[in-house]
């Protein structure tokens, strides 16, 4: 399943470990994110590291393996749906990654509630949703 994710997703994956750490690196799941995204959870490293309590090691290593499981998508790519997400996005802080998920044709994994019942252009799946929805694929 192709999914746009959404960079709370991966702050709640780093402050705690379980289902969200477990689907981010599943086989099942194709995740892109735009440009931004590492920069934006690099941005609060210090943050994160006081609230999880992880190293700095810990929390290199956990972004190497998000580098690796997210298909990052340049601005270029996005820009022309820009416009069409302003239209619908709740608020300006999602226009990015509903742009992107527009692009791409795909669905948002996101927590963000405002997100998920303020628009229904893209379909937004919650964690606990997402987690349903792969086991049905596994039966």
């Amino acid at each position: 399943m192709k999914l746009v994710v959404d960079a709370n997703i991966l702050f709640a994956a780093l402050i705690k470990e379980g289902s969200t750490a477990e689907l981010l690196i599943s086989d099942k799941l194709q995740l892109f994110a735009p440009e931004f995204l590492f920069e934006e959870f690099s941005k609060y490293k210090d943050l994160i590291l006081k609230k999880t309590h992880r190293s700095n090691k810990e929390f290199n290593q956990f972004l190497d393996l998000l580098k690796e499981q997210i298909t990052i998508v340049p601005k270029k790519e996005i820009t022309p749906l820009i416009e069409k997400a302003e239209k619908i996005s709740p608020d300006p802080k999602d226009t990015i990654y509903l742009a992107l998920a527009l692009a791409l044709n795909s669905n948002v994994w996101s927590n963000d509630k405002k997100l998920k019942e303020g628009q229904k252009k893209v379909i937004v799946f919650s964690t606990e949703e997402l987690i349903k929805k792969i086991n049905l694929l596994k039966s």
